[in-house]
């Protein structure tokens, strides 16, 4: 077997070819409206919002920075753009149950004419009935009826004395009241002493008299309550018919004016009949007139109307949504989506300490506004907004927006709230979350999938070909021009897109997060102009990319830094038994780098038991565990078919007080123990990343490129002599993107790359000897890796056997 050769120069970076770019700067490309690679999700997003039927709502899922949001807002701008714009939506006041406001639904524009033709009309009957009530012919009216009363009430009376005259008693008033008094000759009042000179039977006449007199007069007084109020119905009914007359024609004016709208004329007509029953309302106030306060009345902002009319609060109109402006289809993006400000609220006002509400206080939310076209909302704010979701859902199961305050619709407490009329809802509801959110609601959330039938799911890569690469550049092109940024030219579009597939981590590959590109364009455009450039250059899109990892570098130096001062012990150069340079990614936020660290493995005879004592202590996750039980399976397999796996083994990250977890070190760590056991040592000048099956093949890994760097970043600190390098699997090459430092390392052969295939590759390169291969009879051939295990494996075998011989014999021999 032939070591493993180290990788070309150009096997460790695709460039982007500048011949295949067929411009000089952007300014000479087509600007391009869509998303690079995103022709799956783009076809879900036209099939959900084209297909006008229940339940086909929208889930966009993708990872931030992919564009999600400004595609939707594009999109979603074209498809409303000439659309149907929605009704407006009114609420007045119900006069048969005043807590059940109703719902108006107007054509979009004559939401706020309807408004003002109330609020006008009632301004004009707060001058038409009070002229009408202070007429001349009113007033004779009203003098007809309080005359007739008189004199029915004065003829009542004027009976009753003459009854009592003829009975010989006079009715006299006293500061009580009436009192009966006898008369002498029907005339005169006899005085006490007249009045003791009669017989008693006279005497006792006058007393039954007076009594049945003094009931006769209660009667007739019992009657004087029933008589004003047939007086004050007479005015009333006569109000209520200056009332019809003063406000009819303005009420017949806006029946005609809208006879097509069967709610509005049901409305009219009972406020019609209302106005008269409610003349009082319309009183002349005292003092100037002044405009009603916004706060108060909404919109509504008649001149001449009295500071909070109560007419106006009876009779006015709510104008809950008005799309008089629009001129296509509503889009509604909320991004603050509470319950209140999702479904609409109730609010209230203080009043004399007490709060109140009525239907001028019932406002719009989110659904409202966006009804009869699109609502976008970010997934995780509706989640874990209190109560917002199940609203959501509600509404849409239902087709009604039923605006309700949270106590009343979760029973949170008694009080006396309204109970607005529900409003028929027609929309789109786009989501747009992260794909975990998406799959855990598919999970426990069994309405979501009925709900939201559409998932455009965004890619995160997108193959790098010539198509894709004249997208980008176009794509680029556009955000330029959108921003007034300066044109690149055709070199910083080729760093452009070789730093999307170093972003994609594969060079056959670009990514779609473009949020990151499009912050590095900008910041290229700063450096072009701190050199007064007309165009942004190569050189200024590598300097953003270098401002920016050294913004983000501050951890990754530190880390640096201490292990060349040897806190961190990290050995670059000599050979050490059982010891070898893993290699591992950091990530905090959007910074990502990679560094190496030292595995340590010790062996000693025993029951066959690989440690992991990363895991032991609970600091390793199951998939750096699963990596540590293959190699255990890995052993047996390969070097103990005829034996028992006679050794007891410990697996260590050096100097790791954090979680681990991952199987990319299963390499490493086999590589570490292989050496262990064949007490064979490993040159530290080489590190190894890759991950290992039970068959001893390398797998692929992540981060390959951020490892490289990483163990180079070391070795280019202490110095650079030839023999340094890194170990990656053969099927990780198509993903190097590497940095330019790293690459003119590896062009001078002071830096080498190894691409391997299995696990005797890697002892090869670290150890210098043969890894050999086994013979007919499964032999190794002397000197080999392989053959140094089998013959430690075979000593750790005949040591426990004999261990356990002795262990049987102690007892007989103590006897």
């Amino acid at each position: 077997m032939s070591a493993p050769s180290p990788l070309a120069p150009e096997e460790t970076y695709r460039p982007c070819r500048l011949e295949s770019l067929h411009f000089e700067t952007t300014d000479e490309l087509e600007e391009y409206v869509g998303l690079l690679g995103q022709d799956r999700a783009i076809d879900a997003v036209e099939l959900a919002t084209g297909l006008d039927l229940e339940g086909y709502n929208l889930y966009v899922l993708g990872p931030q920075g992919s564009g999600r949001h400004d595609f939707v807002e594009t999109f979603l701008a074209r498809r409303a753009e000439g659309g149907p714009r929605p009704s407006d939506w009114c609420y007045v006041n119900n006069f048969t149950e005043p807590r059940q406001p109703r719902a108006i639904e107007l054509p979009a524009g004559l939401g706020a004419r309807f408004r003002d033709d109330v609020a006008r009309m009632i301004v004009e009957a707060h001058s038409a009935i009070p002229d009408a009530l202070e007429s001349e012919e009113y007033r004779a009216q009203r003098q007809v009826i309080e005359e007739k009363a008189q004199q029915e009430q004065s003829a009542a009376f004027e009976e009753v004395r003459e009854n009592a005259r003829k009975r010989g008693l006079g009715v006299i008033q006293t500061a009580t009241g009436f009192a009966f008094v006898p008369l002498k000759d029907g005339e005169d009042l006899i005085t006490p002493k007249e009045y003791r000179k009669l017989s008693e039977d006279e005497r006792d006449r006058l007393q039954q008299d007076t009594r049945e007199m003094t009931h006769e007069l209660r009667e007739m007084l019992e009657q004087i309550p029933r008589r004003v109020r047939t007086v004050l119905a007479g005015v009333r009914e006569l109000d209520r018919g200056v009332a019809l007359y003063a406000v009819g024609s303005l009420i017949t004016e806006l029946l005609e004016r809208y006879q097509t709208f069967p709610k509005v004329l049901e409305y009219l007509r009972a406020m019609k009949a209302d106005i008269s029953e409610h003349v009082e309302l319309f009183s002349r106030p005292e003092g100037p007139m002044s405009l009603p306060p916004l706060q108060i009345l909404g919109d509504s902002s008649i001149a001449g109307q009295p500071e909070d009319s109560p007419a106006l609060r009876r009779y006015g109109v709510n104008l809950l949504v008005d799309h008089g402006d629009a001129e296509d289809a509503p889009v509604v993006y909320e991004h603050h989506p509470t319950y209140p400000y999702l479904m609409g609220q109730i609010e209230h006002v203080s009043k004399m300490g007490a709060l109140i509400t009525d239907f001028h206080l019932i406002r719009a939310g989110a659904l409202h506004r966006a009804n009869g076209g699109y609502l976008v909302l970010d997934a995780r704010d509706v989640l874990t907004r209190p109560f917002a979701w199940d609203a959501l859902k509600r509404a849409l199961k239902s087709g009604l927006i039923n605006v309700q305050s949270l106590d009343q619709a979760y029973g949170f407490v008694s009080t006396v709230s309204l109970e607005p009329e529900p409003v028929p809802l027609s929309i789109k509801v786009v989501l747009i979350g992260e794909p975990i959110i998406y799959y855990l609601l598919q999970a426990y959330d069994p309405e979501f999938s009925s709900l939201f039938k559409i998932a455009a799911d965004f890619e995160t890569r997108t193959p790098r070909n010539e198509s894709e690469t004249t997208r980008m550049a176009r794509l680029l092109a556009s955000l330029v021009r959108r921003e007034n940024l300066r044109p690149l030219d055709r070199a910083a579009v080729a760093r452009v897109i070789e730093e999307s597939s170093r972003e994609a981590g594969d060079a056959e590959m670009l990514s779609t997060r473009i949020s990151r590109l499009l912050d590095i364009v900008r910041e290229a455009h700063y450096w072009s102009g701190q050199d007064q450039q007309p165009r942004i250059r190569a050189r200024d899109v590598q300097r953003a990319i270098d401002a920016r990892d050294l913004r983000a570098g501050r951890i990754r130096d530190e880390i640096l830094r201490e292990i060349i001062r040897g806190t961190i012990m990290i050995d670059t150069a000599g050979a050490r038994s059982g010891q070898v340079n893993g290699l591992a990614v950091f990530r905090a936020g959007d910074a990502t780098f990679g560094h190496p660290c030292r595995i340590t493995a010790r062996v000693s005879p025993g029951a066959g038991k690989v440690v992991d004592i990363e895991r032991e202590v609970e600091l390793g996750g199951p998939v750096h565990s699963k990596g540590v039980l293959i190699l255990a399976s890995f052993l047996a397999a390969r070097y103990a078919t005829e034996r028992p796996l006679s050794l007891t083994a410990s697996l260590v990250f050096e100097q790791s007080y954090s979680g681990v977890e991952g199987d990319s070190a299963s390499a490493a760590e086999l590589c570490a123990l292989l050496s262990a056991i064949a007490d064979t040592p490993l040159s530290q000048s080489v590190a190894l990343t890759g991950s290992v099956n039970q068959h001893g093949e390398v797998q692929p890994i992540g981060g390959v490129n951020e490892k490289i760097e990483g163990f180079f970043r070391v070795c280019s600190e202490r110095g650079l002599d030839g023999s340094q390098g890194v170990i990656i699997p053969r099927r990780n090459v198509k993903h190097l993107m590497l940095g330019s430092d790293v690459r003119d390392a590896v062009a001078d052969d002071r830096f080498r790359i190894y691409p391997v295939d299995d696990v005797d590759e890697c002892m090869e390169i670290l150890t210098g000897l043969e890894p050999g291969s086994p013979d007919r009879d499964g032999n190794f051939a002397e000197g080999t890796v392989n053959r140094r295990v089998t013959d430690r494996l075979g000593e750790f075998a005949r040591i426990r056997s004999e261990m356990g011989r002795k262990t049987e014999g102690s007892p007989a021999e103590s006897a």
